[in-house]
């Protein structure tokens, strides 16, 4: 299946950017510190499938732990929409979305799939179903 171009936003609209998603693309959620509290769904694109359209001198960066990741944001709304970085299991330059920055791209709750960040667990790759409830996260 063919990549569709999608445009996406933050919240005010200042920082614009556009991905080349495949309808089959896989949609994922991660309980590392950072995403937990972001509750970022997002999708990974190859480096040249994201452009940046607007908003460049207003984006704030947030890097941390492994530096594998500068997550950018909005610094009016504080919106994170993109981070770019590096990682060998997903096959080297990454650009990961937030796909709720689209409006035209709906989440399919049912092809989400879990990584274990919080326990640095990358290794372990994903899950088709969220960690057990009721165990500490």
């Amino acid at each position: 299946m063919d990549a569709k171009k999608h445009q996406g936003s933050c919240h005010c609209g200042t920082v614009r950017f556009e991905a080349e998603i495949a309808p089959d693309a896989r949609i994922s959620r991660c309980n590392c510190t950072i995403c937990r509290r972001t509750a970022i769904t997002g999708t990974v694109v190859k480096p040249p499938a994201f452009r940046l359209l607007s908003g460049e001198g207003n984006l704030g960066e947030y890097e941390w732990g492994g530096h594998i990741a500068k997550r950018f944001f909005c610094k009016t709304c504080g919106v994170q929409c993109f981070a770019p970085g590096h990682l060998e299991q997903l096959g080297g330059d990454y650009v990961s979305v937030n796909l709720n920055c689209f409006d035209d791209r709906e989440i399919d709750e049912a092809k989400v799939v879990y990584w274990d960040g919080r326990h640095d667990n990358w290794q372990a790759g994903p899950r088709s179903m969220p960690w057990p409830v009721g165990r500490a996260v």
